[in-house]
């Protein structure tokens, strides 16, 4: 099996519990790239810091103090030691963490971490442009992907299996929103790597997710 496998996708493809089980059922290393933009996004917003100001933006994404680590099973994202995990997944947060994503300044700060964790080897990675500009020596590299409908009704339920609160319309805006602005920014645009393998997700469960997802990194070996 490779060392890195890199994925990347859309807003609500399921990447992230796609590469965390992926992780799992491998016994590598989890790396939620994504969680680290929605810190900092998170914490511009209670700095009250605002988005247009890229310097700052930048120099918040310097100063933070980003952990992961797994407690419970679970993966958790500490920002100065607190626990933030399930701050940075609500619907006002994901709307600005796409924002705080293409800020340049903030990119030099996280990108850098993203690829030091990698490089310890035996990683899996998600994000816009893990395979593109993060990582484009990766392993095994996948472009995982779904309707619209179908992430806004993921991304729905999953708000509310955390006891967050959510309305369906608004996730799909949220989401339509994201995809216009992850592909149409430019720094690292959200784009499927030349060499990177496409999977449309589209009416599958988890499991099936999961089983495509690992025979493509058993065929990349």
């Amino acid at each position: 099996m490779k060392s890195i496998i890199a994925i990347d996708g859309p807003a609500g493809a399921g990447k992230s519990t796609i590469a965390k089980s992926l992780a799992e059922a491998l016994n590598y290393l989890y790396i939620d790239t994504g969680a680290m933009y929605r810190a900092v996004a998170y914490q511009a917003l209670q700095q009250e810091a605002p988005l247009d100001n890229a310097e700052q933006l930048g120099q918040i994404a310097a100063q933070a103090q980003l952990d992961m680590r797994v407690e419970n099973g679970e993966n958790r994202i500490f920002l100065n030691g607190n626990d933030i995990t399930k701050e940075i997944r609500l619907p006002h947060i994901s709307a600005i963490a796409s924002t705080v994503s293409a800020v340049p300044q903030v990119r030099e700060q996280l990108v850098p971490k993203q690829r030091e964790l990698a490089e310890r080897g035996r990683a899996v990675l998600d994000g816009r442009d893990i395979g593109t500009v993060v990582l484009p020596q990766a392993d095994c590299k996948i472009y995982l992907t779904a309707s619209l409908d179908e992430r806004a009704e993921r991304r729905y339920k999953e708000l509310l299996g955390r006891g967050l609160p959510a309305d369906l319309a608004e996730v799909r805006q949220d989401i339509e929103q994201r995809d216009y602005q992850d592909t149409h920014r430019e720094t690292s645009p959200l784009r499927q790597a030349e060499d990177a393998k496409y999977l449309d997700t589209t009416g599958l469960s988890i499991e099936q997710v999961l089983q495509q997802v690992l025979q493509l990194a058993e065929a990349a070996e």
